[in-house]
């Protein structure tokens, strides 16, 4: 699983080198990245496109068998509006880089018999710390707050 938050991370960067927020995400399907996505609000002035949204929109339409027996890697702990598409979508298995700067309703995918491992990965961490450090404003907004 390291090279799928590997490549995760590095959809982070890439959203935090383009102005936005570093969150990443990736959808796998027996081994494979089939989609890969970065939170890209600010660089699309969206309300929805979170890391996962986006994973799942570049993912494009699959059948319902496809996210039934995929992962979904996180670099940071899904919010609600992900989680409603994890679940909507059947994904079984998430991973979350990290759960430390923002705990997402991990809760809820455990009670629907999803199962998410946390693995608290210093990297992830240590991208989201700076993040909220130097743009609490624009975090904030993200959050909901």
């Amino acid at each position: 699983m390291n090279a799928f938050l590997d490549a995760a991370i590095a959809e982070a960067e890439q959203g935090l080198a383009e102005g936005g927020i570093p969150i990443g995400a990736v959808l796998v399907h027996r081994g494979i990245v089939i989609g890969r996505g970065h939170n890209r609000r600010v660089q699309r002035g969206s309300a929805v496109l979170h890391g996962e949204m986006d994973a799942l929109e570049r993912a494009g339409r699959r059948p319902a068998s496809v996210y039934r027996d995929s992962i979904m890697v996180n670099t940071l702990s899904p919010c609600a509006m992900c989680i409603g598409a994890i679940l909507l979508y059947g994904i079984p298995h998430v991973i979350v880089g990290e759960n430390q700067t923002f705990v997402g309703e991990e809760d809820w995918l455990r009670a629907r018999g999803v199962r998410v491992e946390v693995v608290q990965d210093a990297r992830c961490v240590a991208l989201m710390k700076r993040f909220i450090a130097t743009h609490p404003q624009v975090w904030n907004e993200d959050i909901g707050i």
